[in-house]
C-alpha cells in the first residue's frame, strides 16, 4: 500500500471494477498522516476521528474531481484542513464562543487528554501553539510537523506563498517570544 504512486491508486479508483478495493488502500495509506495533521489542530482525538472520517467521506464522494494539479496527498489534507476549520468554526457559533475561548477549551482539551505523553516542555510548546491566531498555528504545524513546502501550504490553504511564509515567520516570532517569556 505504501509502496502504491498517486498514479496507481488514481487508475485503480477510477476503475468501477476495483474503486473499493484501491479505496479502502488511499484510507490506510494516508489515514495515520491525516489523523494527526487532524489532531494537531483539533487537539480531541474523539473529535479527529470524526473528522477523519468525514475527511475520507468527503474525498470519496469527490474523488472524481481531483484535477492531480498537486498530490495526493496534498489534496486530502486540503479536505481535512478545511473540515477541521469548519468545525472550529461551527464550534464557536454553536456556543457563542469568542475564538479566545475556543482556544482556551483547546487547552483544557490538551491538559486532561489522556492520550498526550508529552513531557512538561512538550505540552509548555503546545500552549504556546495554542496562543497563536488559528491561522498561524496551522501553517506553522504545517510546516513544523509535517515538513511540507510553503507551496504546499499555500495550495492547501488556499494562500499566497508569500502569506503563507509571512504567517510562519510571524508564528516562530510570538513562539519564541512566548517560550522565552515563560
Amino acid at each position: 500500500m505504501e509502496h502504491l504512486s498517486d498514479q496507481e491508486l488514481l487508475e485503480g479508483l477510477r476503475n468501477p471494477e476495483s474503486k473499493n478495493y484501491y479505496f479502502n488502500l488511499l484510507c490506510r495509506k494516508f489515514q495515520e498522516r491525516l489523523y494527526w495533521h487532524i489532531r494537531r489542530i483539533v487537539l480531541s482525538h474523539e473529535d479527529a476521528d470524526d473528522l477523519l472520517q468525514e475527511t475520507f467521506i468527503q474525498s470519496w464522494q469527490k474523488i472524481h474531481t481531483f484535477e492531480e494539479r498537486s498530490q495526493l496527498s496534498t489534496w486530502l489534507i486540503r479536505i481535512a484542513t478545511n473540515k477541521c476549520l469548519d468545525f472550529l468554526k461551527k464550534k464557536r457559533r454553536f456556543f457563542f464562543i469568542p475564538l479566545i475561548d475556543v482556544e482556551k477549551n483547546l487547552e483544557e482539551i490538551l491538559e486532561a487528554d489522556s492520550y498526550f505523553d508529552g513531557d512538561e516542555a512538550e505540552k509548555k510548546f503546545q500552549k504556546a501553539l495554542l496562543s497563536l491566531p488559528e491561522k498561524q498555528r496551522i501553517v506553522f504545524q504545517m510546516r513544523y510537523y509535517e515538513d511540507l513546502k510553503f507551496t504546499e501550504i499555500a495550495d492547501i490553504l488556499s494562500l499566497s506563498e508569500g502569506g503563507v511564509k509571512s504567517n510562519y515567520h510571524l508564528a516562530q516570532k510570538k513562539l519564541k517570544d512566548f517560550l522565552v517569556d515563560d
